[in-house]
């Protein structure tokens, strides 16, 4: 990737996957590569985890190993829970609200602020909505003028098949509500 033209096409933010599951060995191998050059071209960066955890245990573990992986970066985006698995979607509401309080309240411990990423139908009927209100919401919902998805969000993911000027390939575009850097800054979370 290069992140210098992802810049320059007018980027302002990416969110980068930092690996998914429970070991330390599913760190995603591009993960230091693309966030030492987009903080070397001057795109703002959060980062995601991509959760397979079926149990509160295993939600926890996620997290220290996330964690483990973010450790020495400022992130002036947040770190986020991807929780979207067929598995997961099989759960009660219950299940799923307790394993994302568990990975949540442990990053939160750890001085980051935490989002929780999901697609529109995931988020309403299987996520309580108390749990909701407590968290940052990154919402996916491709090919509509709006996400089905009325509760307040600060990123939209509208897309799966955009074009970006120095990557390769489809990627996903997401619009961003909040001023996350002033929140990062000011309440001196994700390393600040």
């Amino acid at each position: 990737m290069d992140w210098k033209a992802v810049k320059k096409s007018g980027v302002d933010f990416a969110i980068i996957r930092a690996g998914y599951g429970k070991y330390a060995s599913q760190e995603d191998p591009y993960f230091d590569q693309n966030m030492k050059n987009a903080q070397a071209a001057g795109v703002c960066c959060g980062a995601y985890w991509f959760s397979y955890a079926t149990s509160v245990a295993e939600a926890k573990q996620e997290a220290e190993v996330f964690a483990q992986v973010i450790k020495g970066y400022q992130f002036e985006y947040p770190l986020v829970f991807d929780i979207e698995t067929a598995t997961q979607a099989s759960m009660t509401k219950e299940q799923v609200s307790a394993i994302i309080t568990a990975f949540c309240e442990t990053m939160e411990q750890k001085g980051y602020f935490v989002s929780v990423y999901s697609y529109a139908s995931f988020l309403n009927t299987k996520v309580y909505d108390s749990l909701l209100a407590n968290y940052d919401i990154w919402v996916a919902h491709f090919g509509v003028s709006k996400p089905s998805y009325s509760k307040a969000h600060g990123m939209w993911q509208y897309t799966d098949k955009g074009t970006v000027s120095g990557i390769t390939g489809a990627v996903d575009l997401d619009y961003g509500y909040r001023n996350y850097p002033a929140i990062m800054k000011q309440a001196k979370l994700n390393g600040f």
